[in-house]
């Protein structure tokens, strides 16, 4: 089984808890439909946990097929540069039929995010280092496709439902658990 090969870091985009038991990694594309079904299987996922699990979101726009998701990863980058990283992830997702550059500046200024800048992010590749970070860290774990999740830096091969990532999740909380008691056993 393909395991997480670059730590979680600051520079992440973290939802929920940073302490969480379980923290979901996420490799997505903003243009690939699956990742856009996985959207409110994800928020369900979340609400159903609470405060036992953590999601992360990495880039990896597959831009041979899908020729805005670099572009889409970098405006949410912008976003996130000025905290509202998620609420341009959810946009972008919401929309991501008409994806284009006009649509990405409408939604920043959406966010009351400046436009202007947005277009000169774009323009100057100002975030581009950091979605091809996170696209080269994917392929170092071994991402292909999208979307790819790892539930506690372990690959989830299964099918992305509900069912499937609920079962991976609970068996990291009983490993986790499992891990706990061996530890209290050797004091």
């Amino acid at each position: 089984m393909a395991q997480l090969r670059v730590p979680i870091t600051s520079l992440d985009h973290i939802m929920g808890d940073r302490t969480a038991i379980v923290t979901i990694v996420e490799y997505g594309d903003y243009e690939c439909p699956h990742c856009a079904a996985a959207q409110p299987i994800l928020a369900q996922i979340l609400a159903h946990f609470g405060s036992q699990v953590c999601l992360v979101y990495r880039h990896f726009p597959l831009v041979e097929v899908h020729p805005h998701a670099a572009a889409a990863a970098e405006a949410a980058e912008f976003a996130g540069a000025q905290g509202l990283f998620w609420q341009m992830h959810q946009a972008i997702f919401a929309h991501q039929q008409q994806l284009n550059v006009p649509l990405l500046i409408s939604l920043a200024a959406n966010l009351k995010l400046s436009p202007i800048d947005l277009r000169d992010a774009l323009a100057s590749d100002r975030f581009e280092a950091k979605v091809q970070g996170d696209f080269i860290g994917g392929v170092r774990s071994g991402v292909n496709g999208t979307p790819t999740f790892f539930v506690n830096g372990m690959r989830h091969d299964s099918p992305y439902g509900v069912a499937t990532l609920s079962s991976a999740i609970d068996q990291a909380i009983l490993g986790a658990a499992a891990r706990s008691d061996d530890r209290q056993g050797e004091r």
